[in-house]
């Protein structure tokens, strides 16, 4: 936490952060306020899953064909609910609901576009590990008091904003505006986020790595031969990499974050093109490993310069600490 500002709330950071930027009119701020909310609500169930009826499956399948969890739904209904009225978004879109959400039209349009993940990992929710919420902020780009398509199809490098929230053994609200990646640990006895990692930080290298080594038959070759490079034995090159997996993007990409390291989902047999959501996933996190001194890669360019063609794009991801990437790369290009 910091030491020279005493307690630092999420919300008195945010209007501290306001604060830099004379022409600011508040509603960027108010967005990551209601963001914030919505964080606790789906922390508040997240954490009674067990207690009420929040496991297992609603015998419905997303649009990407795969079975939808009940508490899915439970934290995509909360974030929609809690952003369609404050006045900041024109438009959303989520991994859970099938095109584009538009805010009602009761509802006072912004000029802010939100694109989230409601909950990255769900399939571990029944066995208690570490979940998360991912987000993506863009200005609009389109004409018109109505949010498009157009809108939600910008290239990574457009985003104002990104984060994430981490439902584990703490939760956590992580996020970058551009200045610095910044993590905030709720507080339950008095209801807020409190700054305990301020401007967050990669290490240039790092040796841990997050894979699921199961796929390993589907690999291309070079990814074949880069697995069995980092777990040769070799003291002077931090070798054997420590294999760290949990399946939960943001529990995996969090540890890199702090420890440093790189989390691979490499494109296969099965999945020539990849598997991680562009939108929802890779995007976001990207930008957060960027301002935070690390890369990102589908292996070919850097993934904030992708430009996205649907809502469902999905992609190969390389993420980490930027050494680690390089390294990848390496292998990629027959350098190795």
């Amino acid at each position: 936490m910091s030491t020279t500002s005493g307690i630092m709330t999420l919300s008195r950071f945010i209007v501290e952060q306001e604060r830099i930027h004379p022409e600011a009119t508040g509603e960027f701020s108010g967005l990551l306020s209601d963001m914030a909310i919505a964080a606790k609500i789906v922390a508040r169930s997240v954490n009674k899953a067990g207690l009420i009826d929040v496991l297992g499956f609603t015998g419905d399948e997303n649009i990407f064909g795969e079975k939808v969890k009940k508490l899915d739904v439970i934290a995509n209904e909360t974030i929609i609910h809690a952003l369609d009225h404050g006045g900041h978004l024109c438009i959303m879109a989520s991994e859970e609901s099938n095109g584009l959400i538009p805010i009602p039209p009761y509802h006072k349009k912004g000029k802010y576009v939100l694109l989230f993940d409601p909950l990255d990992g769900s399939s571990n929710i029944d066995v208690n590990v570490s979940i998360g919420t991912i987000f993506s902020i863009f200005r609009r780009v389109s004409e018109g008091e109505d949010g498009t398509l157009e809108d939600c199809l910008q290239p990574g490098y457009k985003q104002v904003a990104a984060g994430y929230i981490l439902y584990g053994s703490s939760t956590m609200f992580v996020y970058s505006t551009g200045n610095g990646v910044h993590g905030f640990t709720f507080d339950p006895s008095i209801g807020e986020f409190l700054l305990s990692h301020e401007n967050m930080k990669i290490p240039e290298r790092g040796n841990i790595l997050s894979v699921n080594a199961g796929y390993i038959n589907r690999w291309e070759d070079w990814m074949k031969r880069y697995f069995e490079y980092v777990t040769q034995e070799d003291p002077e090159t931090n070798r054997p990499y420590s294999l760290r997996y949990i399946g939960s993007l943001v529990a995996d990409f969090h540890r890199n974050l702090l420890y440093g390291g790189i989390f691979l989902y490499p494109p296969d047999r099965k999945n020539p093109k990849g598997k991680l959501r562009l939108l929802y996933e890779a995007n976001p996190l990207a930008f957060l490993v960027e301002k935070a001194g690390g890369a990102a890669t589908d292996g070919r360019q850097r993934i904030l310069e992708k430009v996205p063609a649907d809502l469902n794009e999905r992609t190969p991801l390389i993420i980490g600490s930027k050494r680690e990437v390089e390294l990848v790369h390496e292998f990629i290009e027959g350098k190795r």
